[in-house]
Protein backbone atom coordinates (compact mmCIF):
# COMPACT_ATOMS: atom_id res chain seq x y z
CA UNK A 1 0.00 0.00 0.00
CA UNK A 2 1.44 3.16 -1.39
CA UNK A 3 1.80 5.51 1.44
CA UNK A 4 -0.46 8.62 1.61
CA UNK A 5 1.13 10.97 3.61
CA UNK A 6 1.71 14.45 1.79
CA UNK A 7 5.05 14.57 0.96
CA UNK A 8 5.89 17.79 2.86
CA UNK A 9 5.04 16.40 6.11
CA UNK A 10 7.75 13.92 5.16
CA UNK A 11 10.09 16.92 4.33
CA UNK A 12 9.52 17.84 7.47
CA UNK A 13 10.44 15.17 8.87
CA UNK A 14 13.60 14.52 6.87
CA UNK A 15 15.16 18.33 7.72
CA UNK A 16 14.34 17.85 11.61
CA UNK A 17 16.27 14.34 11.44
CA UNK A 18 18.90 15.73 9.52
CA UNK A 19 19.11 18.58 11.79
CA UNK A 20 18.86 16.95 15.18
CA UNK A 21 22.65 14.74 13.34
CA UNK A 22 24.01 18.41 11.88
CA UNK A 23 23.86 20.10 15.04
CA UNK A 24 25.52 18.18 17.43
CA UNK A 25 28.32 17.41 15.27
CA UNK A 26 28.83 21.34 14.44
CA UNK A 27 28.92 21.65 18.39
CA UNK A 28 31.59 18.58 17.91
CA UNK A 29 33.73 20.48 15.76
CA UNK A 30 33.55 23.53 16.91
CA UNK A 31 34.54 22.35 20.86
CA UNK A 32 37.55 20.29 18.63
CA UNK A 33 38.43 23.44 17.11
CA UNK A 34 38.70 25.37 20.26
CA UNK A 35 41.17 23.23 21.86
CA UNK A 36 42.79 22.38 19.23
CA UNK A 37 43.72 25.97 18.21
CA UNK A 38 44.14 26.53 22.33
CA UNK A 39 46.85 23.69 22.53
CA UNK A 40 48.66 24.83 19.44
CA UNK A 41 48.57 28.54 20.41
CA UNK A 42 50.32 27.15 23.61
CA UNK A 43 52.33 24.70 21.99
CA UNK A 44 54.13 27.10 19.25
CA UNK A 45 54.25 30.14 21.53
CA UNK A 46 57.07 28.29 23.26
CA UNK A 47 59.60 28.58 20.46
CA UNK A 48 58.05 32.48 19.87
CA UNK A 49 55.50 31.47 16.79
CA UNK A 50 51.79 33.38 16.81
CA UNK A 51 49.75 30.49 15.51
CA UNK A 52 48.02 32.29 13.31
CA UNK A 53 51.05 33.48 11.47
CA UNK A 54 51.36 29.84 10.25
CA UNK A 55 48.29 29.31 8.77
CA UNK A 56 46.62 26.36 10.06
CA UNK A 57 43.09 25.43 8.24
CA UNK A 58 40.19 24.20 10.69
CA UNK A 59 40.63 20.84 9.76
CA UNK A 60 44.35 20.96 11.08
CA UNK A 61 43.29 22.46 14.64
CA UNK A 62 40.60 19.43 14.80
CA UNK A 63 43.01 16.74 13.74
CA UNK A 64 45.28 18.17 16.82
CA UNK A 65 42.50 18.41 19.20
CA UNK A 66 42.18 14.42 20.14
CA UNK A 67 45.77 14.13 21.79
CA UNK A 68 44.99 17.23 23.98
CA UNK A 69 41.77 16.11 24.97
CA UNK A 70 43.17 12.08 25.36
CA UNK A 71 43.40 12.73 29.40
CA UNK A 72 39.55 14.67 29.71
CA UNK A 73 38.05 12.00 27.23
CA UNK A 74 39.16 9.37 29.36
CA UNK A 75 38.36 10.78 33.21
CA UNK A 76 34.87 12.66 31.53
CA UNK A 77 33.52 8.71 30.59
CA UNK A 78 34.99 7.11 33.88
CA UNK A 79 33.41 10.16 36.00
CA UNK A 80 29.88 9.54 34.82
CA UNK A 81 29.81 5.91 35.32
CA UNK A 82 30.89 5.56 38.46
CA UNK A 83 28.08 8.84 39.67
CA UNK A 84 25.98 7.02 37.83
CA UNK A 85 26.54 3.90 39.79
CA UNK A 86 26.84 5.64 43.51
CA UNK A 87 23.40 7.51 42.35
CA UNK A 88 21.83 4.07 42.01
CA UNK A 89 23.13 2.92 45.17
CA UNK A 90 22.63 6.17 47.06
CA UNK A 91 18.67 5.59 45.28
CA UNK A 92 18.22 1.91 46.73
CA UNK A 93 19.82 3.13 49.78
CA UNK A 94 17.01 5.68 50.57
CA UNK A 95 13.80 4.08 48.82
CA UNK A 96 14.89 1.21 51.03
CA UNK A 97 15.00 3.45 54.54
CA UNK A 98 12.29 5.18 53.91
CA UNK A 99 10.08 1.51 52.69
CA UNK A 100 11.51 0.07 55.70
CA UNK A 101 11.16 2.96 58.47
CA UNK A 102 7.28 3.26 57.24
CA UNK A 103 6.24 -0.05 57.23
CA UNK A 104 7.80 -0.36 60.89
CA UNK A 105 5.69 2.96 61.65
CA UNK A 106 2.30 1.14 60.43
CA UNK A 107 2.98 -1.44 61.99
CA UNK A 108 3.56 -0.30 65.28
CA UNK A 109 1.39 2.50 65.22
CA UNK A 110 -1.15 3.32 62.43
CA UNK A 111 -1.08 7.12 62.02
CA UNK A 112 3.09 7.03 62.57
CA UNK A 113 4.85 9.92 59.99
CA UNK A 114 7.36 7.73 58.42
CA UNK A 115 8.77 11.37 57.51
CA UNK A 116 10.42 10.92 61.28
CA UNK A 117 12.15 8.14 60.25
CA UNK A 118 13.94 9.35 57.77
CA UNK A 119 15.29 12.65 59.37
CA UNK A 120 18.81 11.10 59.66
CA UNK A 121 18.95 10.57 55.85
CA UNK A 122 17.58 14.73 55.37
CA UNK A 123 19.88 16.14 57.74
CA UNK A 124 23.02 14.01 56.12
CA UNK A 125 21.58 15.27 52.37
CA UNK A 126 21.34 18.81 53.78
CA UNK A 127 25.06 18.81 55.21
CA UNK A 128 26.31 17.86 51.86
CA UNK A 129 24.51 20.30 49.92
CA UNK A 130 26.24 22.80 52.72
CA UNK A 131 29.36 21.25 52.04
CA UNK A 132 29.00 22.12 48.53
CA UNK A 133 28.22 25.29 49.10
CA UNK A 134 31.01 25.60 50.90
CA UNK A 135 33.56 24.48 48.40
CA UNK A 136 31.61 27.03 45.59
CA UNK A 137 32.10 29.33 47.79
CA UNK A 138 36.26 28.73 48.11
CA UNK A 139 36.32 28.18 44.15
CA UNK A 140 33.99 31.64 43.54
CA UNK A 141 36.69 33.60 46.24
CA UNK A 142 39.54 32.25 44.10
CA UNK A 143 38.08 33.48 40.91
CA UNK A 144 37.37 37.02 42.38
CA UNK A 145 41.37 36.79 43.64
CA UNK A 146 43.09 35.96 40.08
CA UNK A 147 45.05 39.36 40.27
CA UNK A 148 46.97 37.99 43.21
CA UNK A 149 46.85 34.45 42.40
CA UNK A 150 47.81 35.43 38.47
CA UNK A 151 51.64 33.40 39.00
CA UNK A 152 50.25 29.96 40.58
CA UNK A 153 50.72 27.39 37.98
CA UNK A 154 47.29 25.49 39.02
CA UNK A 155 45.28 28.69 39.18
CA UNK A 156 43.74 27.77 35.66
CA UNK A 157 42.79 23.64 36.70
CA UNK A 158 41.66 24.66 40.50
CA UNK A 159 39.16 27.05 40.60
CA UNK A 160 37.16 25.32 37.98
CA UNK A 161 37.37 22.34 39.44
CA UNK A 162 36.14 23.59 42.65
CA UNK A 163 33.29 25.58 41.22
CA UNK A 164 32.07 22.69 38.95
CA UNK A 165 32.49 20.51 42.23
CA UNK A 166 30.88 22.70 44.68
CA UNK A 167 27.82 23.19 41.94
CA UNK A 168 27.74 19.53 41.25
CA UNK A 169 27.14 18.63 44.46
CA UNK A 170 24.49 21.25 45.74
CA UNK A 171 22.58 20.58 42.20
CA UNK A 172 22.71 16.21 43.39
CA UNK A 173 21.71 16.95 46.97
CA UNK A 174 18.83 19.19 46.07
CA UNK A 175 17.54 16.42 42.85
CA UNK A 176 18.16 13.61 46.09
CA UNK A 177 16.09 15.97 48.45
CA UNK A 178 13.05 15.97 46.11
CA UNK A 179 13.67 12.44 45.73
CA UNK A 180 13.18 12.09 49.66
CA UNK A 181 10.10 13.92 49.90
CA UNK A 182 8.29 12.08 46.73
CA UNK A 183 9.06 9.07 48.50
CA UNK A 184 7.95 10.06 51.61
CA UNK A 185 4.61 11.38 49.77
CA UNK A 186 4.38 7.96 48.38
CA UNK A 187 4.42 6.35 51.61
CA UNK A 188 2.54 8.89 53.91
CA UNK A 189 -0.88 7.84 54.37
CA UNK A 190 -3.63 9.78 52.63
CA UNK A 191 -6.21 11.81 54.32
CA UNK A 192 -9.19 13.83 53.70
CA UNK A 193 -7.47 16.85 54.59
CA UNK A 194 -4.97 15.84 51.96
CA UNK A 195 -7.25 15.53 49.04
CA UNK A 196 -8.61 18.92 49.41
CA UNK A 197 -5.41 21.13 49.45
CA UNK A 198 -5.84 24.89 49.07
CA UNK A 199 -5.20 27.12 46.47
CA UNK A 200 -2.88 29.32 48.42
CA UNK A 201 -0.92 25.85 49.27
CA UNK A 202 -0.68 24.79 45.67
CA UNK A 203 0.41 28.42 44.28
CA UNK A 204 3.02 28.46 46.62
CA UNK A 205 4.13 25.17 45.65
CA UNK A 206 4.51 25.75 41.76
CA UNK A 207 6.19 29.31 42.90
CA UNK A 208 9.07 26.96 44.68
CA UNK A 209 9.28 24.79 41.89
CA UNK A 210 9.68 27.11 39.17
CA UNK A 211 12.57 28.66 41.52
CA UNK A 212 14.07 26.13 41.91
CA UNK A 213 14.23 24.54 38.34
CA UNK A 214 15.67 27.81 37.81
CA UNK A 215 18.50 27.53 40.06
CA UNK A 216 18.93 23.97 39.07
CA UNK A 217 19.49 25.55 35.58
CA UNK A 218 21.94 28.00 36.47
CA UNK A 219 23.91 25.87 38.58
CA UNK A 220 24.26 23.22 35.40
CA UNK A 221 25.70 26.38 32.93
CA UNK A 222 27.89 26.75 35.97
CA UNK A 223 29.17 23.42 35.76
CA UNK A 224 29.18 23.82 32.17
CA UNK A 225 31.09 26.26 31.65
CA UNK A 226 33.51 25.26 34.49
CA UNK A 227 34.57 22.18 33.03
CA UNK A 228 35.00 23.63 30.14
CA UNK A 229 37.20 26.35 31.43
CA UNK A 230 39.30 23.06 33.31
CA UNK A 231 39.30 21.48 29.90
CA UNK A 232 40.51 24.60 28.10
CA UNK A 233 43.57 24.97 30.72
CA UNK A 234 44.29 21.22 30.33
CA UNK A 235 45.08 21.83 26.38
CA UNK A 236 46.99 25.09 27.20
CA UNK A 237 49.13 22.34 29.27
CA UNK A 238 49.36 19.92 27.12
CA UNK A 239 49.92 21.60 24.37
CA UNK A 240 52.97 23.20 26.33
CA UNK A 241 54.12 19.95 27.14
CA UNK A 242 54.12 18.95 23.70
CA UNK A 243 56.58 21.63 23.13
CA UNK A 244 58.80 21.18 25.89
CA UNK A 245 58.97 17.53 24.46
CA UNK A 246 59.82 18.01 21.12
CA UNK A 247 62.57 20.69 22.38
CA UNK A 248 64.03 17.81 24.23
CA UNK A 249 64.07 15.71 21.04
CA UNK A 250 64.64 18.17 17.92
CA UNK A 251 66.30 14.77 16.33
CA UNK A 252 62.96 13.32 15.79
CA UNK A 253 62.26 15.98 13.71
CA UNK A 254 63.17 16.14 9.90
CA UNK A 255 66.50 17.44 9.29
CA UNK A 256 66.67 20.39 6.58
CA UNK A 257 69.76 21.66 5.00
CA UNK A 258 68.61 25.10 3.40
CA UNK A 259 70.59 26.96 0.76
CA UNK A 260 69.84 30.91 0.44
CA UNK A 261 70.65 33.76 -2.14
CA UNK A 262 71.97 35.99 0.49
CA UNK A 263 73.51 35.62 4.07
CA UNK A 264 71.32 35.33 7.08
CA UNK A 265 73.66 36.03 9.96
CA UNK A 266 72.30 33.17 12.17
CA UNK A 267 73.87 32.81 15.45
CA UNK A 268 71.69 30.35 17.28
CA UNK A 269 74.47 27.32 18.44
CA UNK A 270 74.68 24.34 16.17
CA UNK A 271 73.94 25.96 12.83
CA UNK A 272 76.43 25.68 10.50
CA UNK A 273 76.99 28.35 7.57
CA UNK A 274 78.80 27.30 4.39
CA UNK A 275 79.81 29.99 1.41
CA UNK A 276 78.89 27.80 -1.88
CA UNK A 277 81.77 28.03 -4.28
CA UNK A 278 80.93 30.13 -7.45
CA UNK A 279 79.76 28.62 -10.62
CA UNK A 280 78.19 29.25 -13.75
CA UNK A 281 74.32 30.02 -13.45
CA UNK A 282 74.33 29.05 -9.53
CA UNK A 283 72.08 31.39 -7.88
CA UNK A 284 72.43 30.13 -4.48
CA UNK A 285 75.54 30.76 -2.54
CA UNK A 286 74.71 30.07 1.39
CA UNK A 287 74.08 26.91 2.53
CA UNK A 288 72.80 26.45 6.26
CA UNK A 289 72.95 22.82 8.07
CA UNK A 290 72.14 21.77 11.59
CA UNK A 291 67.86 23.27 10.77
CA UNK A 292 64.89 21.04 12.11
CA UNK A 293 61.71 21.55 10.42
CA UNK A 294 59.29 22.37 13.01
CA UNK A 295 55.99 23.05 11.22
CA UNK A 296 54.89 23.82 7.73
CA UNK A 297 52.58 26.50 7.06
CA UNK A 298 50.57 27.23 3.98
CA UNK A 299 53.49 29.08 1.84
CA UNK A 300 56.42 29.11 4.45
CA UNK A 301 58.35 27.05 6.92
CA UNK A 302 59.32 27.09 10.78
CA UNK A 303 63.03 26.03 11.46
CA UNK A 304 64.65 25.56 14.79
CA UNK A 305 68.26 24.91 15.57
CA UNK A 306 69.38 21.09 15.58
CA UNK A 307 69.56 21.62 19.66
CA UNK A 308 67.98 23.81 22.18
CA UNK A 309 69.13 27.00 23.35
CA UNK A 310 68.00 29.78 25.38
CA UNK A 311 69.31 31.72 22.76
CA UNK A 312 67.36 30.49 20.10
CA UNK A 313 64.99 31.37 17.22
CA UNK A 314 62.77 30.49 15.14
CA UNK A 315 63.28 30.69 11.43
CA UNK A 316 60.53 31.81 8.98
CA UNK A 317 61.55 30.68 4.96
CA UNK A 318 59.22 31.12 2.36
CA UNK A 319 58.55 28.24 -0.09
CA UNK A 320 59.56 30.26 -3.15
CA UNK A 321 62.58 30.42 -5.95
CA UNK A 322 64.47 32.41 -2.74
CA UNK A 323 65.76 28.99 -0.96
CA UNK A 324 66.78 26.04 -2.16
CA UNK A 325 65.63 23.30 1.07
CA UNK A 326 66.25 19.64 1.04
CA UNK A 327 65.50 17.15 3.46
CA UNK A 328 67.91 14.59 4.62
CA UNK A 329 67.15 10.98 5.68
CA UNK A 330 67.05 10.05 9.02
CA UNK A 331 71.17 8.41 10.22
CA UNK A 332 69.48 4.86 10.36
CA UNK A 333 70.41 2.30 8.16
CA UNK A 334 67.40 -0.15 6.67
Amino acid sequence: MADDRPSGSQLGQWISTGASIVAPVTLLSALLFYFGYVSSSSEYAYFGVDVDTIGLSTQGYIMRSPQTLLVPLLMLPLAVVGFLTLNAAIRRRIASRVAHTAAEANTAKPDGDPVRHTEHIRHMVQWSRLFGLAVLTIGVILLFTYPYLYGWAWYGLVTPLLIALGAGIIAYASRLLTYLQRLQGQQAPSTAKDAGPNRARLAHEDSSVVARRIASALLYVVIAASIFWATATIAQASGRAIAQYAAEHFDDLPSVILDTKERLFLHDPGIEETVLPPSEGQTFHYRYRGLRLLIEGQDRMFLVPDRWSASDSTLIVPLDSSVRVQFQFQNQSP
